[in-house]
């Protein structure tokens, strides 16, 4: 009987050890199951277009009429010192044949001036346009991305394109993104 008694103590340890060893077999398995189904999880992929959110949203478009209004009257000047330039020009060919020889070639080196400082305005006009417009594109650029990341995240998409040869319209998030960029900037 203390045999048998034995027999079953040793038996019992033994099928305890064996529940015991089989929990992290199982929990090892099931972990293996989880990380197979999330391999074969559906990969959620978004794409969005740049270009459409710098166009279409309303940050961008308060960004563009910023600049408009900023460079607007440089841009006045501009146009007035090409009015300026083209009347002198019309001038000298009209008069150029009646006027003295010094009279001539002084109005001719005064369009000449006239023109190279024009030259020189409308390239620093273009230099400080394209740098404030860099600026601020690089700023709704950087809100956007935020608002990406955050639709990501709420989302679950696994990846989010912003350039691509081909684009299904399934998968293009860029309305959604408009109107979250759009409802963000009016806070």
């Amino acid at each position: 009987m203390k045999l048998l008694t034995s027999t079953r103590s040793i038996l019992a340890a033994i099928c305890a050890g064996a529940a015991l060893c089989s929990v992290p077999a199982m929990a090892q398995q099931t972990a293996a199951s989880s990380a197979a189904n999330a391999a074969h999880a559906p990969i959620k992929i978004g794409f969005i277009n740049t270009e459409r959110v710098l166009k279409e949203s309303t940050l961008a478009k308060a960004a563009q009429q910023k600049l408009e209004s900023e460079f607007s009257k440089r841009d006045k000047e501009l146009q007035d010192m090409a009015a300026r330039i083209k009347a002198a020009n019309a001038s000298l060919e009209k008069n150029g044949p009646v006027m003295s020889d010094a009279d001539r070639i002084k109005a001719q080196q005064n369009l000449v001036d006239m023109n190279r400082e024009f030259q020189r305005k409308q390239r620093e006009f273009s230099e400080d346009l394209n740098a404030r417009r860099n600026e601020a594109l690089a700023t709704v650029l950087d809100k956007a991305n935020k608002v990406v990341r955050d639709i990501a995240q709420k989302d679950h998409y696994d990846i989010i394109f912003q350039e691509a040869v081909y684009v299904n319209p399934r998968i293009d998030i860029t309305d959604k993104v408009i109107k979250a960029l759009d409802s963000s900037s009016g806070k």
